[in-house]
């Protein structure tokens, strides 16, 4: 089998890497032997590939997925944020702040009639009520949030 590694910073990868990378996505705890297996490479060679691409970048680190619902976070909000301004600062500040918000469980800047989307999971409309109250409405810059509750997960992102 012959290989060949590739990832580097900022570089494209080849087949091989993005076929362990997708690999790895569903099954982050196989072993090196399982993933030269499922791309066709030797163990001792996909271990060098994913070492590779933990150097890279591209491998940004290893979790656990948690069942939300067993940690009693049932409901899934949606909260549209718009700034008082689109300065670096006022942005810097709300992004700062918002990492510290524990129930938030995604933060995305956004091109249109808003400026940030966040996700969070809380336990229910008590839960997501004492959020917006003392942590959400109080992020600096903030001048309005609009939210969305999920009646139903179907599809969440993290795919097992």
């Amino acid at each position: 089998m012959q290989e060949n590694v590739k990832a580097q910073p900022n570089s494209e990868l080849d087949e091989l890497d993005a076929s362990i990378l997708r690999y790895l996505e569903r099954h982050g705890r196989a072993t090196n032997y399982e993933v030269g297996e499922a791309v066709g490479l030797s163990a001792s060679a996909a271990s060098r590939r994913i070492q590779a691409l933990e150097t890279a970048g591209a491998i940004r680190g290893y979790q656990a997925l948690v069942d939300d619902r067993l940690l009693g976070k049932r409901m899934t909000i949606y909260i549209r944020v718009t700034l008082e301004r689109q300065s670096a600062s006022v942005l810097s500040a709300f992004e700062v702040a918002v990492r510290h918000c524990k129930e938030i469980v995604s933060c995305h800047l956004m091109a249109g009639q808003y400026d940030y989307m966040l996700v969070a999971r809380v336990s229910g409309i008590d839960d997501y009520g004492r959020l917006h109250q003392n942590e959400l409405s109080r992020l600096p810059g903030v001048t309005r949030l609009e939210t969305s509750f999920a009646l139903r997960d179907v599809l969440d992102g993290n795919r097992v």
